[in-house]
């Protein structure tokens, strides 16, 4: 808990010197209580970095490709020449997302993520598969993600501006 503590307080503080007035002084101290809340429910103070990680790409500004991108990378592992994803990670990844909606009680079944985790190894006769079948399948916007590219489409409406003037 503390390293995570210290990491976000770096990135939050980095954040305010390259947008001064924008980042509250207390974004460090609300977001570990949200990571706390979403992963350590027993009250251990263990929170898992790799949990964390997924739920901070998933929050961040960046493209829906960056962070598809960024789960591959955090959850695959090299064999060999390449990198992949086996279905076991997959799980794991998609139980580490699920905690954001089911801290407002919009979760998914086990039950789901394994139709998910189905639907992405289709056709696959490999114990694992390779970045562009990963990325593929988000693409497909699976129903135990939807609310990742829902929320990316809010948050990027929030900067349309349109020049049009009501009477």
């Amino acid at each position: 808990m503390q390293q995570i503590s210290r990491m976000l307080m770096k990135l939050f503080q980095r954040a305010r010197l390259e947008n001064p007035g924008q980042v509250d002084p207390r974004a460090a101290e609300f977001t570990l209580s949200l990571l706390v809340a979403m992963y350590d429910r027993s009250g251990t103070g263990y929170v898992k970095t790799k949990s964390a990680a997924a739920a901070l790409i998933s929050l961040s500004g960046d493209t829906l490709l960056a962070k598809y991108r960024a789960f591959f990378q955090f959850y695959a592992v090299p064999d060999g020449k390449e990198t992949l994803i086996t279905r076991s990670a997959l799980r794991s990844l998609l139980t580490d997302l699920n905690q954001i909606p089911a801290i407002v009680g919009e979760g998914c079944t086990l039950s789901c993520m394994e139709i998910a985790i189905h639907d992405c190894f289709h056709g696959v006769l490999n114990a694992a598969i390779v970045e562009e079948k990963f990325l593929s399948w988000l693409r497909s916007e699976p129903a135990v993600l939807l609310w990742l590219p829902t929320c990316y489409r809010l948050s990027a409406t929030e900067m349309v501006s349109h020049q049009a003037k009501c009477r």
